[in-house]
């Protein structure tokens, strides 16, 4: 949670920076931070002290949010969906796998050595992108505090930054939704699980993640409301799938995770869909924002994860896998009447 709550801070506050300051000096900087924050976590002598520190550590890796509008920038506006689907595909499998390695590197060497580890990743990542990235100096002439302010008006007048980010945070409701449960429906007949177990079938993820890129380029060649209406309707399917692969109706175990599986791929094509065609909409509405405007975004997208996570808990404890699965469904009808009302693009 630590890390979470740094993240998003550093989404709302330090991805707004690429508006007033040297693209380049400003992600090494913040991901030099993030690898002696992971180095600190290493050897934190106390629970409070850590929990400090991890904050921090989420803070500074938002720096990722930075790479998104320096990609975009470097390629004209027909190669956008596709440079920014390769830079999204890159983070999304990450996400997928950093819960079954941190589960393998603790499981063998206990939770310092995974925050070794990353700081090892982070201190390569950092010296990579201070030889190899090109500097990319914002046209600012505000302050900071004005900078800040400024986030509310870009939400107020940009209707396509509105509806981007609504479906987005409804997308990630949805994600962390299912992720959050899936966890307590595998521990219960007929699989029952183990938490390595589970951390394999995490692991099913990254191939929804891998078609990342691909969305990407669908933008690119003019597909951005078709391929919005898609990412909604496998979404709703997904959760209507596993609503019927986790209950009773399905009584051979192979055949209800095989069928799990394959609506967690399509769950997860469905978000990233949405995500990176969101991304690439809000990367062309303003050059000299294009920090806040993707701060303010994955912002958003973060806050309906969180909303998620917590409605998973709620909804186990209400109806069960049913409950859960139920809300997803929503979840995607209420995507898809935005792209009906909003006329999404």
């Amino acid at each position: 949670m630590a890390t979470l709550l740094g993240y998003s801070v550093g989404l709302f506050l330090l991805v707004p920076l690429a508006d007033l300051l040297e693209n380049r000096k400003l992600i090494v900087r913040m991901l030099g931070c993030a690898a002696v924050s992971a180095i600190a976590a290493a050897f934190a002598p106390s629970a409070a002290l850590l929990l400090v520190i991890l904050f921090i550590l989420g803070a500074a890796c938002s720096a990722i949010h930075i790479l998104v509008p320096v990609a975009a920038s470097m390629v004209p506006p027909e190669q956008r969906g596709r440079v920014i689907g390769d830079v999204m595909g890159g983070l999304m499998i990450g996400i997928v796998l950093s819960r079954p390695l941190a589960s393998i590197i603790t499981d063998a060497f206990g939770w310092r050595a995974f925050y070794g580890v990353s700081a090892f990743a982070l201190a390569i990542l950092t010296l990579t992108l201070a030889a190899r990235l090109p500097k990319r100096q914002p046209v600012a002439s505000s302050n900071y505090p004005t900078l800040i302010a400024s986030l509310w008006h870009l939400l107020r007048t940009e209707p396509v930054l509105r509806r981007r980010a609504l479906t987005a945070s409804l997308t990630m409701a949805a994600f962390s939704l299912f992720w959050t449960a899936v966890a307590l429906r595998l521990m219960q007949s007929p699989f029952e699980f183990d938490q390595s177990e589970i951390a394999l079938f995490a692991l099913v993820g990254a191939a929804g993640a891998a078609a990342t890129p691909l969305v990407g380029r669908a933008g690119d060649l003019g597909w951005t409301r078709s391929g919005t209406i898609a990412s909604h309707l496998l979404m709703v399917g997904a959760f209507g799938l596993t609503g019927w692969a986790g209950s009773s109706h399905v009584t051979t175990p192979l055949l209800s995770l095989l069928l799990m599986g394959v609506g967690a791929v399509l769950l997860d094509i469905g978000v990233v869909g949405d995500h990176n065609l969101g991304r690439r909409a809000i990367n062309l509405l303003r050059p000299e924002a294009l920090g806040r405007l993707n701060g303010l975004f994955v912002g958003l997208f973060f806050l309906g994860g969180a909303i998620g996570a917590a409605a998973a808990g709620i909804a186990w404890t209400a109806g069960g896998w049913i409950a859960v699965c139920l809300i997803g469904v929503a979840c995607g009808i209420a995507a898809l009447l935005v792209d009906w009302i909003g006329g999404i693009t």
